[in-house]
């Protein structure tokens, strides 16, 4: 009954100074709408980084050709490596032990495509059928192809989804026809949306990877030629993925090892793994994060001391009415709990409303820069928490400082 009547009191004290109960509570609506909208980049980046991690694949080791930058470079490498080459892919499935499954691979880039694209060319992936269960593809509609097409270097192939609507619009694809230069490939599937993040195996360029023509390896190197293929290797990459109980950093480098005993030591190949990039990405993730949190608490802070200054100017202005509290048998514990009851009530609403504008804040992020967010139920929590403490500290110090002015004095107060 004491904690609702100093509720009842304290509300209808900050009821009655509308206008700077509103604005003291904004530092606190701010700063809660933003600690909410930062953790919402954070966790709307981090998941997206996962996805791309984990459509890499964390039981992945990946093998990537480097491209040389000049003919004098590319002939000095010929004298000493082969380059990635169906010899590497032998070796490495025979002494990589706990190895699962492996995909070559080897793009080209078309000079042209019927019918014709919307937008930019897709690329041309050979790959082996492996190459779905590494990379985890989900198929929106139609089947990927199989050993059987791969063996027969059959003409068939499965499209990214840009690639599908680029080509075909947003009709079903699938026992449609595709001209890559001179040869016609049947789709026998489209692959449901990928993460966007570039490629490894493109050079300096970034490239959509939903903007890919996926065919078997046998029928890329059989059926097609690349009037690039100069300064290239036979393969462009090597996908490995390992078993389940398997350590992908002890398995890298038993790989680089063996790949720098084929290539005479020459690094003309970069090793990936996907594992280590993950840990590497939360690492980063967590520091980013707590640096944009310590930026929006500073607007918390602020607020803080806002409250503070209006409830230090709130004791001064209702000192008499202190004084008569205190004359008619009021404790000094009555004062504390009754200003900090204000204080609290300043917090607890500055917070409810800061977290509508952290949702707010989010959804507008999301909609205009057009990143990711996620407002998580902890962030929520963390920030009212965070804004009720503020309201219980900053209002100690002039809670104490109004229960302690004297009786005699207060009432003489003009």
């Amino acid at each position: 009954m004491i904690l609702l009547s100093d509720v009842l009191q304290a509300a209808a004290n900050l009821r009655a100074q509308k206008t700077r109960t509103l604005l003291t509570a904004l530092g606190i609506v701010f700063g809660v709408g933003s600690v909410i909208g930062m953790l919402a980049i954070g966790s709307g980046a981090r998941e997206e980084s996962l996805r791309f991690i984990e459509q890499l694949g964390v039981r992945n080791v990946l093998v990537e050709s480097r491209p040389a930058t000049s003919q004098e470079e590319f002939q000095q490498r010929r004298r000493s490596s082969p380059g990635l080459s169906a010899r590497d892919v032998r070796i490495l499935r025979a002494n990589i032990e706990t190895l699962e499954t492996l995909s070559a691979r080897k793009s080209l880039h078309p000079a042209r495509v019927l019918p014709k694209p919307a937008r930019d060319l897709p690329e041309l992936y050979g790959v082996e059928p492996s190459y779905s269960a590494i990379h985890s593809l989900h198929l929106a509609e139609g089947r990927f192809f199989d050993e059987s097409d791969d063996a027969a270097s059959a003409t068939v192939c499965v499209l990214g989804e840009s690639a599908k609507v680029n080509l075909f619009g947003y009709g079903p694809a699938v026992g449609k026809f595709v001209k890559v230069n001179d040869t016609w490939l049947e789709v026998t599937g489209v692959l449901a949306e990928q993460v966007m993040a570039g490629s490894t195996n493109s050079g300096a360029s970034m490239l959509d990877v939903n903007n890919i023509v996926y065919t078997p390896l046998n029928t890329l190197q059989y059926r097609f030629w690349d009037q690039g293929q100069g300064m290239k290797d036979e393969l462009d990459g090597i996908d490995l993925r390992l078993n389940a109980n398997a350590d992908s950093i002890e398995t890298a480098k038993v790989v680089t090892a063996v790949l720098n005993s084929t290539h005479h030591s020459m690094q003309d190949f970069t090793v990936t793994i996907p594992a280590a990039l993950l840990a590497q990405q939360q690492r980063t993730q967590t520091i980013f994060t707590y640096v944009m949190v310590a930026i929006a608490a500073i607007s918390l802070l602020v607020g803080g001391i806002g409250i503070m200054n209006i409830v230090l100017a709130t004791v001064l202005e209702r000192t008499r009415e202190i004084g008569i509290r205190r004359s008619i048998g009021a404790r000094r514990w009555d004062i504390v709990r009754q200003f900090l009851t204000e204080s609290v009530l300043i917090s607890v609403g500055g917070g409810l409303l800061g977290i509508a504008f952290g949702f707010f804040l989010a959804w507008l992020i999301a909609r205009t820069a057009e990143w990711k967010t996620i407002v998580t139920t902890s962030s929520v929590v963390i920030a009212f928490g965070v804004s009720v403490a503020v309201g219980v500290i900053f209002g100690i110090y002039p809670a104490m400082k109004a229960s302690r002015i004297n009786p005699i004095d207060a009432l003489r107060y003009e």
